[in-house]
């Protein structure tokens, strides 16, 4: 049985999901760009809104950072989502961002399908990650990544227009908030542009950690 299609995502108070973009060109991460006051103040924002990651153990066994680690309702939350995952689909930034960030045994150990205008053959990676790079839509990502999930669900890793794609075209069944105590002012906002004439939201959980608060919604069509 097919598993669901969900994205999961961090968002500050204010309804951002990320810092105002950086161009891809100036490759956030590469050496003599740290100093850049755009990124700088990007990797200040990202940072804040993820805060709440950093100190959980399923986040240092992931990223193979050594044992440690706090356990708890936030812990668990993290390690439910990355096993409930049997493949993702991303858009071509994030992609281009991770790509220059990501340590060689990148964190998602499953097969990622890159949407994308360009043709590229797949690029595997050590510990079970492999990127696919579909030129012909998100259906036929989406098509793809649901195959190779088996029954285990579909993530939309993001970004901001990606996620937006998907929820607009109808294919999200449900989607999870952590809304960080944090402040933007602006950024990617999560629903710029969402037709809320075709989507309707029923609340499952909510659930408060002394860091965050993380909300479950399922989607249903109006």
């Amino acid at each position: 049985m097919a598993g669901k299609v969900f994205f999961s995502v961090s968002m500050s108070l204010d309804g951002f999901i990320a810092p105002e973009p950086v161009p891809v060109e100036d490759e956030l991460f590469s050496p003599g760009k740290q100093d850049d006051p755009r990124v700088q103040r990007w990797m200040a924002q990202w940072t804040e809104l993820q805060q709440w990651v950093f100190p959980l153990r399923f986040f240092r066994e992931n990223l193979k950072l050594g044992e440690g680690g706090e356990e708890g309702r936030d812990n668990d939350i993290a390690r439910e989502t990355f096993e409930r995952t049997g493949a993702s689909v991303m858009g071509k930034r994030m992609f281009d961002l991770g790509e220059r960030s990501w340590p060689e045994e990148a964190p998602f150990h499953t097969p990622v399908f890159v949407v994308t205008h360009t043709k590229r053959d797949p690029w595997e990676r050590p510990g079970g990650t492999t990127f696919h790079f579909v030129d012909d839509g998100i259906e036929h990502a989406l098509d793809q990544a649901r195959e190779a999930a088996g029954d285990r669900d579909v993530r939309i890793a993001g970004g901001g227009a990606t996620i937006l794609e998907h929820l607009n075209a109808g294919l999200i069944d449900e989607f999870s908030i952590t809304l960080s105590p944090v402040l933007f002012g602006s950024g990617t906002r999560l629903f710029d542009g969402v037709d809320a004439s075709r989507v309707a939201l029923e609340q499952i959980r909510s659930e408060p950690s002394s860091r965050v608060t993380h909300l479950t919604y399922a989607v249903r069509r109006r």
